[in-house]
């Protein structure tokens, strides 16, 4: 009879899941809180400030970047000055009133930014802008 006394039904054991979901959920909120997100990947440009410049909005397909050292890029692929007045071309061909971005870094050589504009203008593109910050 003590024996009966003392034999108890063991319990299962239970692994609580609303913890684990609970610190799960946390580790996905701080990877997208301190995630990264860049535009311009491809060059290190840091954009002029203009105090005067009104909303940074541009609604265009085609981005023309321009590094400190007067390196360019098209749509965030390398470009040297020739391949730059073919591709403006091409876009010509596709759609004239297609806006182009020019995102230049604040020290970049007024010559390489003017040569930019000055192809865009060549090839009939009128509607380009420069980014800034």
């Amino acid at each position: 009879m003590s024996e009966a006394l003392y034999q108890r039904k063991r319990k299962r054991p239970e692994l609580n899941l609303v913890p684990l979901i609970d610190v799960l959920v946390m580790l996905v909120f701080f990877a997208f809180v301190t995630m990264q997100f860049r535009t311009a990947a491809t060059l290190n440009i840091r954009l002029p400030k203009v105090e005067t410049a009104g909303k940074n909005a541009f609604k265009g397909a085609v981005t023309i970047g321009i590094d400190q050292t007067g390196a360019l890029s098209f749509n965030g692929k390398a470009a040297s000055d020739e391949q730059l007045a073919t591709l403006l071309q091409q876009v010509h061909d596709l759609d004239k009133d297609l806006p182009v971005l020019i995102s230049a870094d604040e020290t970049t050589p007024l010559k390489k930014l003017t040569f930019v504009m000055d192809a865009c203008r060549k090839t009939g593109l009128t509607h380009f802008s420069l980014q800034s910050r």
